[in-house]
């Protein structure tokens, strides 16, 4: 470590990526690696000078203690799942942050970033083609229309965007995001000769805007809020029996669905789903007027993508954060990581007549493989399968590694 720590000023120097990232980042940062210490001056993202510890009252801004084998796994190679990324590291109880711990988030994708660079040998690069031309102008068959619909006695205007047909399929997106991570599935012909997929925007969510009077409200999204709209917006495209397939807080909410309205579905799939998750950093730092919104949303679930996925399909998912209003991922996460546990509702839920199919990538440490295979293990007759290489937005990040481990399911399902 003593090696890779003399080293790592002039890696960071040398990534471009990172000047841009920490070009507002002045801090004195204590690293503390199991039992050894550094103090790093950093300037503009630039770490302009390393001191070696041990330290005497140490006078930092921020000070990131990492256990020596949380920092081990993370600096791996070819890092394990629940091991690949900072935020892991925390959830796994290996990482404290002390201090001014709003510049860390502020500044997260420089210090997911820069720590990387503590990995042994060069820093490998990724080969990525540049993608090839569409050749003549086409229109996808994906159409998007506003629905106008009254949501709990308020006027909405609503965006779906749908294609194919047969089987109704309505798609739920994450936290934060919106239905543009339905892109591969709604241009699936394979899928789309079977289903009517249609995916909508959230209120407050991409080209659905909140309801008029936003202004003076907190959104915050609750179990019954979020079960209410599903259901409204099913009754309002007059869907018979649609599929629910949801990811993250999608997949969470179609475990209430099944659980209140076993009858309304042909079944229900959660991708990244389980019954509950819990906090594993302060979510406040979402919606923090010292901190870039988009820019934390986007770094903040840049690690839950599977190390694998297509560069690009990598950075259109996290596009999609960035692009999020204030305040809606914490909205949103007040029902994945607090309001919404639905363990106690496992039980009523009767697959005979609502079945329940849980796909779950391996390095999503968020919604992780025990979480997800737990919840499974509560509802008699579900089904979970763990998708090796996948992270949390498997639809977005890697749809191609997604299909396989989904065709089977909807098949299933749809025959009902």
């Amino acid at each position: 470590m003593d090696q890779a720590m003399a080293a790592w000023p002039a890696r960071v120097a040398a990534e471009a990526a990172l000047e841009r990232r920490g070009r507002t980042l002045d801090a004195d940062v204590l690293i503390e690696i199991g039992d050894k210490a550094w103090l790093a001056a950093i300037r503009r993202g630039q770490v302009v000078e390393l001191r070696h510890g041990p330290f005497v009252l140490p006078s930092f801004t921020l000070a990131l203690r990492i256990t020596a084998e949380g920092m081990a796994r993370f600096l791996a190679p070819q890092p394990l799942p629940g091991w690949n990324d900072l935020l892991a590291l925390r959830r796994q109880g290996a990482l404290r942050i002390e201090g001014d711990t709003a510049v860390f988030f502020a500044h997260l994708a420089w210090f997911k970033g820069a720590l990387a660079l503590l990995r042994q040998g060069p820093v490998p690069a990724r080969a990525v083609p540049p993608p090839a031309p569409w050749g003549e102008p086409a229109f996808e068959p994906v159409t998007g229309r506003y629905l106008r619909m009254d949501i709990e006695g308020r006027p909405h205007r609503v965006y779906v965007e749908q294609a194919g047909e047969g089987t109704p399929l309505l798609l739920l997106h994450t936290a934060g995001s919106d239905g543009r991570q339905w892109r591969d599935l709604l241009n699936d012909a394979e899928i789309t000769q079977r289903f009517r997929c249609i995916a909508f925007d959230m209120p407050w969510h991409g080209k659905s805007s909140p309801p008029a009077g936003w202004e003076g409200e907190e959104y915050r999204l609750t179990t019954a809020g979020y079960t209410g709209l599903v259901m409204a917006v099913a009754r309002a495209l007059r869907l018979d029996r649609p599929i629910v397939m949801g990811c993250s807080i999608g997949g969470r909410i179609v475990l209430d669905l099944a659980a209140e309205h076993p009858e309304a579905f042909r079944g229900v799939v959660g991708l990244q789903g389980s019954a509950f998750t819990g906090s594993y950093y302060d979510l406040s730092v979402l919606h923090h007027a010292r901190i870039h919104g988009g820019e934390v949303c986007g770094a903040m679930v840049s690690g839950l993508i599977g190390p694998s996925a297509p560069e690009a399909a990598k950075w259109e998912t996290l596009w999609h954060y960035m692009q999020g209003g204030p305040g809606v991922f914490r909205g949103d996460l007040h029902f994945y990581a607090e309001e919404g546990d639905l363990r106690g509702k496992l039980a009523r839920i009767d697959t005979a007549r609502c079945p329940v199919a849980l796909l779950c990538g391996e390095f999503d440490y968020s919604c992780r493989p025990e979480d997800t295979r737990a919840t499974a293990a509560a509802i008699p007759g579900a089904t979970a399968v763990i998708m090796p290489g996948l992270g949390h937005f498997p639809m977005s990040e890697d749809f191609a590694g997604l299909r396989p481990h989904l065709l089977p399911v909807l098949e299933r399902m749809a025959g009902r």
